[in-house]
């Protein structure tokens, strides 16, 4: 992330906000969507224990890199400059796509990319470096091989990955191109004790940070085995999100704000949203596109439209979308588990402030105590 891409980010969100108070205040409807996202297939080579897509008998349609491409200038033609966060599936499955984040570059729309790792040979991260992407984040579980191969169901993946991570980092000396590694870990009962670990490995091989999400429950190991909720639980998970919030405040670079952080016992123990956060803005900011086009604002709503058979302008402002904008600011999940959690203007800009200090560091951290198991 650019400067000029935190100054950019910062405008839309400024204009955005006030449109939001409108909104909420007279419901005149003068919002636009600021956050994108795109599912480009279902399709994925490794068996994580919490995803369904895996066990999918069929997939749904994907829509083709020319879909895509008509997609995205829709949504120019509608908001102007924006970015957008491609995701799978593992996203470099989909025949094109390399070629998608070049053009994505040509065309002065910023994408970046969720991987599973499996993916970046020293071939494949030096077309990934040239297409300029906006960031790449990188799926991982754990900081050995043991727990991060048991929960994603593929052994040797730490391994592939971590080797990745050099790849990418050798070609952007080599190429002269800078853009943020971010680790995502799916924080579960089985890892949630190694979050710091993560923290430490992810600095030691040359990512840029750490941003961790808390699991969801959907496959039946979620509800069996992963889910945490016993007491004992409890008290060491609000034992490692006070060391995590200590780390940040040191200088560490992890994403997400200690408020954020110290949410996660609250998530698992499946509260509500607390009151101060006020009206969910989900609705008046999301932007997501299923791999066959189809567009929703939340996960938890219907679909609004389909990008294929209209323009993002008509998707926004249909009746659809305005029924569920409607009904999204009355909602009080506590929706941590995703990349669409409430973020306010200033989180976001201090995520984009950490991002950059931390790529001039490459995320080496301060000097501190021997964590604890």
């Amino acid at each position: 992330m650019k400067l000029t891409s935190l100054s950019r980010l910062a405008v839309q969100h400024a204009r955005n906000h006030l449109a939001e108070e409108v909104y909420l205040r007279s419901g005149k409807d003068g919002t636009r969507p600021i956050s994108f996202y795109g599912l480009v297939n279902e399709r994925c080579n490794v068996r994580c224990r919490y995803c369904e897509f895996w066990r999918l008998d069929n997939y749904q349609a994907e829509m083709s890199i020319a879909q895509w491409q008509q997609a995205l200038l829709s949504i120019k033609e509608f908001v102007g400059k924006f970015s957008i966060s491609f995701s799978g599936g593992e996203p470099f499955m989909k025949k094109g796509f390399v070629d998608l984040l070049a053009w994505c570059r040509e065309q002065e729309i910023e994408a970046g990319v969720t991987t599973n790792g499996s993916a970046l040979s020293l071939k494949m991260a030096a077309r990934i470096v040239a297409a300029r992407p906006l960031n790449v984040n990188i799926s991982c579980d754990g900081p050995d091989a043991q727990t991060h191969d048991y929960l994603r169901g593929w052994p040797g993946l730490f391994d592939t990955l971590s080797a990745g991570i050099g790849h990418l980092r050798a070609e952007q000396r080599a190429q002269g191109i800078d853009f943020p590694i971010v680790i995502k870990p799916t924080v579960n009962k089985a890892n949630f004790r190694t979050l710091p670990h993560i923290v430490r490995w992810a600095e030691r091989v040359g990512a840029t940070a750490v941003n961790f999400q808390p699991m969801h429950r959907s496959t039946q190991e979620t509800y069996d085995e992963l889910w945490i909720e016993s007491a004992e639980d409890f008290a060491d998970l609000e034992r490692v999100t006070a060391q995590l919030c200590e780390m940040h405040q040191r200088g560490h670079a992890i994403v997400n704000s200690p408020e954020i952080l110290r949410l996660m016992a609250p998530h698992f123990r499946e509260e509500r949203a607390p009151a101060k956060l006020g009206a969910c803005r989900v609705g008046l900011r999301d932007f997501f596109i299923r791999t066959n086009g189809d567009v929703e604002l939340c996960f938890f709503y219907p679909v609004v439209g389909n990008i294929r058979e209209q323009s993002a302008r008509e998707i926004w402002y249909g009746d659809k979308a305005r029924a569920v904008r409607g009904e999204t600011i009355g909602c009080d999940k506590l929706c941590l588990f995703t990349c669409l959690s409430q973020k306010t203007l200033a989180d976001k800009v201090k995520m984009g402030v950490k991002l950059l200090k931390s790529k001039r560091g490459h995320a080496i951290g301060p000097a501190e105590p021997a964590l604890q198991d």
